[in-house]
C-alpha cells in the first residue's frame, strides 16, 4: 500500500511539473502602414514589432482580407534577431489589390516561434488598403 501511494504521489508531481512547464503563449505588438506600398505587388509593409517574447528565433507573417476571406494572401516566416524592425519587402506574399478601386481591410497575424517552431506569442494588425 505504502508503494502505491509512494507511486501516485511520484506520478503527480511528475504531471504537475509537465503541466507548470506548459507556458501560455504571450501577447506582444505589432504596427505597419500600407504608405508607399503599390498594389497588386509583392512588396510588403515594413513592421515594428514591440515587446517580441525572450526566446524567439523565427517570426510567421500571414495576411487575410476581411472582405474575401477565402483568398490566401499567404505570408512568410523570416528569422528573428532581437531587432523590432522587419524591413520593407522581407515578407513573400500576394499583395493587397482590391478590385475595381474598392478599399479593403487586410489583417496581419504575427507568430513567434522558437527553434522548434513553438508559438511564444502573438500579435496581429490590420489596416485598410490603399491608404
Amino acid at each position: 500500500m505504502v508503494i502505491v501511494s509512494r507511486l501516485s504521489l511520484l506520478l503527480s508531481l511528475v504531471a504537475f511539473a509537465a503541466f507548470g512547464l506548459q507556458t501560455k503563449a504571450e501577447a506582444f505588438s505589432v504596427a505597419f502602414s500600407w504608405a508607399g506600398i503599390p498594389p497588386c505587388q509583392t512588396v510588403s509593409p515594413a513592421f515594428i514589432l514591440r515587446e517580441v517574447p525572450p526566446g524567439t528565433k523565427r517570426l510567421r507573417f500571414v495576411m487575410r482580407d476581411e472582405q474575401v476571406p477565402s483568398f490566401q494572401h499567404g505570408g512568410s516566416t523570416v528569422p528573428y534577431r532581437g531587432s523590432d524592425a522587419i524591413p520593407r519587402g522581407a515578407i513573400r506574399y500576394i499583395g493587397p489589390c482590391p478590385p475595381n478601386d474598392e478599399r479593403h481591410r487586410y489583417q496581419w497575424t504575427i507568430e513567434a516561434l522558437d527553434n522548434l517552431d513553438k508559438v511564444l506569442g502573438q500579435a496581429s494588425t490590420a489596416a485598410i488598403f490603399p491608404p
